[in-house]
């Protein structure tokens, strides 16, 4: 068991942001030591699915899900099949946004091509 402190600073969080994990439901703490909140290795597991869900862009309900999951079914299997569609579903996601910025690269780069183009006229109208 770790305490609150503890495992903010070595995850780089803030006690808040634990604390509001806490409330959200996704971690449970055990309070010891004059009430203060201590964190089990299994919950410890879970926020690095929490902080590795955040990076891959995941919404906290969306992490919520995915991580209490297990709780209901210890197989694991809920949490997989769970965790494949919300993937598939990120990933189209960012398919489509690569798509949509390289629409605005192209865009950008003709834009650039004739604006370098006309200057170079303006340019040569002044020699």
């Amino acid at each position: 068991m770790k305490s609150i402190n503890v495992i903010a600073k070595e995850y780089g969080l803030s006690t808040r942001t634990l604390r509001y994990y806490e409330e959200l439901g996704i971690l449970n703490s055990h309070r010891v030591d004059k009430g203060i909140r201590h964190f089990s290795k299994r919950e410890e597991a879970k926020l690095k699915l929490v902080l590795r869900g955040k990076t891959y862009g995941f919404s906290l309900e969306e992490i919520k899900e995915m991580v209490l999951l297990f709780d209901h079914d210890r197989s694991g299997k809920k949490q997989l099949e769970k965790t494949i569609e919300f993937g598939q579903q990120k990933l189209r996601e960012i398919d489509k946004k690569m798509e949509e910025l390289l629409e605005i690269r192209e865009a950008i780069v003709k834009t650039d091509r004739l604006f370098r183009e006309k200057l170079q006229l303006l340019m040569e109208d002044e020699k």
